[in-house]
């Protein structure tokens, strides 16, 4: 089964006030010396098609945008099904053999749930492997019951520069299993500014859930 997309979201254009850091985009080494970028922006999109057993497969579109400090991002069916986000935060890093980057965000939800939302991602890498998380509590504004936290963490080793394997596990209200935090294994491959992973939930505990991801950065 195809995954059904529903596209609906918009990059929403945030200026805050502050010092400029050393630019973080997850996934990337942050620059040396004054820490700017080469380039002006970094983009990157993806596109998340999850083949959910007993349930309506479906895609889950982001494209995110880092300009030095400044991180934008938006979401479609990432909270929610037929639900969208968009999100402003701060980059961080430190560190050169053993790397850590930070974003801490805010993000505001509409569609079929409505709320704010505190969120951060965050990495730690050193040589070939990869710690990474994100997360949000979305505070429903419509309804309080439906306050949630969301997450996804990665644990990734890569052996050679083209190929990845690891541990991931999410937590998600955006389709139901009997499992609270689901736990899975990844399998990636990367070619330049492409990279396609697989992603296996829950097999051995429930139904498994399948995940398809192709990340584009330009």
């Amino acid at each position: 089964m195809k995954p059904r997309v529903q596209l609906g979201s918009a990059v929403l254009a945030v200026f805050l006030a502050g010092c400029a850091t050393a630019q973080t985009v997850p996934g990337q080494q942050a620059g040396e010396g004054s820490g700017v970028s080469s380039k002006e922006w970094d983009f990157s999109l993806s596109m998340f098609g999850y083949l959910v057993p007993n349930d309506l497969s479906y895609g889950q579109p982001t494209v995110k945008a880092d300009h030095n400090w400044v991180h934008l991002e938006g979401r479609y069916n990432y909270e929610n099904q037929k639900t969208g986000s968009l999100w402003a935060g701060y980059n961080f890093s430190a560190g050169h053999d053993l790397e850590f980057q930070v974003t801490p965000m805010f993000g505001v939800v509409f569609g079929a749930m409505t709320g704010v939302a505190p969120g951060y991602e965050a990495s730690l890498a050193y040589k070939k492997i990869e710690l990474s998380s994100e997360g949000e509590y979305v505070f429903d504004t419509g309804n309080s019951n439906n306050n949630f936290f969301y997450s996804w963490d990665e644990l990734t080793f890569s052996p050679v520069q083209w190929c990845h394997f690891g541990l991931v596990a999410q937590r998600t209200k955006a389709y139901q299993t009997r499992l609270d935090v689901q736990r899975g294994v990844s399998l990636g491959f990367a070619y330049r500014k492409l990279d396609y992973t697989t992603y296996i939930f829950n097999a051995g505990w429930t139904d498994p859930t399948v995940v398809l991801a192709l990340t584009y950065q330009f």
